[in-house]
Formats: structure tokens, C-alpha cells, sequence
């Protein structure tokens, strides 16, 4: 039970994806990337992973999985799945995974996107390939020379962000490819005296990565991200949102607000020179004063408030909002929370939130990740949406897959 709802979950959080990415045609600002016609193999997996980041159907567990093995702060999104050659193995576009080959650990976790994805998908391709150890191997050994990934993008409003998880998906499919054809790929991709882990880690801890390989899964560890905005955003917009509907807060009432974020939520989206008004669906997503803003103005946040960017009401509230560094925030289990004190007529209105929603122990039930599904695959799909949901929540009883994924085609 416990599986087919993880399966469950990671379909109606991910198909959205599938959907953008089987369209005649996907607009630009949506998927961050230009596809005129269906696509598929490796510029499939470019085109679904770039638009399943870009309209936010990330999913996270807590960041200290990475902490232990590399010896550096976790990143804010990652996702892993352990498995063991031989086992079904799950795919995901910005995916960490453990392989076992033949008694040698290889532990691959997401530092970034592009940068460690690549290992995830070439682990899948290699599964679905049904490749042998040695080629896994040679595959791991083609990913090392792609990994790489950047925050530039934050300067400009770029939309490298996204490109860089499709670039994930397409480079491991490539990888796999090559080894499938005898490519020889470096060893110790990984692990080795020139390796990843060199390059990412001054204190890197690789045995880590495979404590449990095969015993223990962290699928029911995954969260979801409700809104489709930078996750050090969430835990204020879920306060600010509670708190508007609470005390019926009115723009108007509100004078000031402040947002207290760990130092990482402050550097990606608190920065009030660069921040405070968004110019761009990249700048707005990396925006806590905008995303801030959509939340007190309408009591709600999805991919089509973007629209709002520059609209005089938001940029007004934004005015209103400061953000700061809370010292009660650092040194959690993760570095998501938020707090928010709101001065609303003379009244002060505080709230600390130390998780987001859509984390394991505040996960969204099944009308909330409907609703977000639709919401996403509805502009794309018409009334077919409605049936894939319905397709995707009956999996178990499906014969073959490609009957479910047929539905994702307008």
C-alpha cells in the first residue's frame, strides 16, 4: 500500500511534465524551453525535465541525506532512491541514486540539478537498457564529464535553472547510450582521485551514500512543492496565507511585514535590491517579496498568478515587505522554515513556521495533489485532464503503462 501510494504520489506531482512535454506546443515562459513537435530518447528527457522545473513539480527530501555524504551543507532540493542492480528503479529528472556493482559502493547524490541528475538518469537508462555492471560503470564514467550546473541564472532572470535538470535527464540517456554501444567510460567516476566528489567536497564520506543499499528506500521521505516558487518561499507564504484568512487582512490593513528566512532562503530570494520587484517568471519564482505579495493579495499561489508580474498591486505590497536573517531558523533539520510578523493597524500578527507544507509530516492529501495536477495539465490537455488523473490514480490496475502515458497526448 504503502509503495503504490508513493507511485501514486510521484505520478500526479510529475505527469504534468509528461503532458508539457508530449504537447504540439509548449509556450516558451511555461517550459523554459522551445518544442514545436513531441520529442522523445534524450531530447525527451531535456524537454520534460526543463518544464517539470519550470512549472514546479519538484520534490524534495530533507537535505541532511546529502550532508552526510559529501561533508558540505545540503543543498535546498534533493532527491534520492537507493536500489540495487537487478531491482526496479525509479526515474526522476533531478535524481541522486545508489548503485551496488559488484561490491563496490558508488554513491551519487543531487548537489545540483545538472550536476549529479546526470548520474540518476544514466542509472535509469542503464536499468531500463538492462545494461551490466561493467557498462553501468562505463555509463557513471561518461556522466562525470557532464556534471557541472550554476546560479547565474539568478542575476538575469535566466532560464538555466530548468535546463539544467532537462540537461540531466538528456546527458544521462546519452551516457547509457554510449556504454550501451561499448563506449569506454572513465572508472571511479564517483569516487575517485579526480572524481565528483573531489570537485564538489574538500570532506566527502562516499560509504555513507550506500549504508542500507537495498534495505532501505526513502520514498516515503519525498515532499512536494504546493507552489511553484524557490522552496525557501513556502513556509512564509503558507504563515501569510493562514494568517490573511484568519484576521481577514486586507492590503489596505497591512503596513509592514516581516520575513525572517535561514541565510540561504536570504541569498536566493531575500535580496531586496534584486528581489523586490520581479521582472521576470525566473526573477518571480526566486522572489520572496513577490511571492510574499501574491499570498497576502489573494489568499493563494499557482503557476498562472505569474501574469501578476508588475501589477501595481503587488509591486505596492511588495514595498511593504522586509526580509531578514532569523537566527532561530539555522541549525534545524532543514533550512525551509520561516517566520512572519505582519503590522496590521496597530496589531502585530507573528507566526513561525519551521516546516513548509508538502513535507512527509505535513504532506498534501489526494484532492490537493489533484488539484495542483490539473491545474497544471489543464491548459495542455482541455477535458482530457480530468481522465489522465483518473488513469494515473488507477495504475494498479493497468495493464501497460503506454496506455496511461497515451493519455498525456492532446
Amino acid at each position: 500500500m504503502k509503495i503504490h501510494a508513493a507511485l501514486t504520489v510521484a505520478a500526479l506531482a510529475l505527469a504534468p511534465t509528461l503532458a508539457f512535454a508530449q504537447s504540439a506546443t509548449v509556450e516558451g515562459a511555461r517550459s523554459g524551453a522551445a518544442a514545436g513537435t513531441a520529442v522523445g530518447g534524450p531530447v525527451g528527457g531535456a524537454v520534460g525535465g526543463t518544464v517539470g522545473a519550470a512549472v514546479g513539480t519538484a520534490v524534495d527530501i530533507p537535505a541532511a541525506v546529502i550532508s552526510a555524504v559529501t561533508g558540505l551543507p545540503g543543498p535546498s532540493v534533493v532527491v534520492r532512491e537507493r536500489v540495487v542492480v537487478g531491482e526496479p528503479l525509479p526515474v526522476h529528472d533531478c535524481m541522486g541514486v545508489g548503485v551496488h556493482v559488484e561490491g563496490r559502493p558508488w554513491g551519487v547524490l543531487t548537489l545540483d540539478a545538472l550536476a549529479t541528475g546526470t548520474f540518476g538518469a544514466a542509472a535509469a537508462a542503464a536499468k531500463l537498457y538492462g545494461l551490466s555492471a561493467e557498462r553501468i560503470v562505463a555509463a557513471f564514467g561518461v556522466s562525470g564529464s557532464q556534471a557541472a550546473g550554476s546560479l547565474q541564472f539568478l542575476l538575469n532572470g535566466a532560464w538555466n535553472k530548468r535546463y539544467q535538470v532537462g540537461a540531466a535527464a538528456m546527458n544521462g540517456v546519452i551516457a547509457a547510450t554510449l556504454a550501451r554501444n561499448g563506449f569506454i567510460g572513465a572508472t571511479e567516476a564517483v569516487e575517485g582521485r579526480h572524481g565528483l566528489l573531489v570537485g564538489y567536497s574538500d570532506d566527502a564520506h562516499p560509504d555513507k551514500a550506500a549504508a542500507g543499499l537495498g534495505r532501505v528506500y526513502d520514498t516515503m521521505n519525498i515532499g512536494v512543492k504546493p507552489y511553484p516558487s524557490c522552496r525557501y518561499t513556502h513556509a512564509a507564504i503558507d504563515a501569510l496565507i493562514a494568517l490573511r484568512r484568519e484576521h481577514n487582512l486586507t492590503p489596505d490593513t497591512i503596513r509592514r511585514v516581516e520575513i525572517g528566512l535561514h541565510r540561504n532562503g536570504i541569498t536566493l530570494t531575500g535580496d531586496a535590491a534584486t528581489k523586490r520587484h520581479a521582472r521576470s517568471v525566473v526573477d518571480g519564482q526566486f522572489s520572496m517579496f513577490f511571492t510574499a505579495a501574491l499570498a497576502l493579495d489573494q489568499g493563494s499561489f499557482g503557476w498562472d498568478d505569474y501574469a501578476r508580474l508588475g501589477d501595481p498591486a503587488i509591486e505596492a505590497l511588495a514595498d511593504k515587505i522586509a526580509v531578514v536573517q532569523d537566527a532561530r531558523l539555522e541549525g534545524r533539520s532543514h533550512p525551509f522554515g520561516a517566520r512572519v510578523s505582519i503590522d496590521a493597524g496597530g496589531e502585530t500578527l507573528e507566526r513561525l513556521v519551521p516546516d513548509p507544507s508538502g513535507e512527509p509530516s505535513l504532506f498534501p492529501d489526494a484532492p490537493a495533489m489533484r488539484q495542483k495536477f490539473l491545474q497544471l495539465a489543464r491548459p495542455v490537455l482541455d477535458g482530457g485532464a480530468e481522465r489522465f488523473a483518473d488513469a494515473i490514480l488507477a495504475l494498479d490496475s493497468v495493464a501497460r503503462v503506454d496506455a496511461v502515458t497515451a493519455l498525456a497526448r492532446p
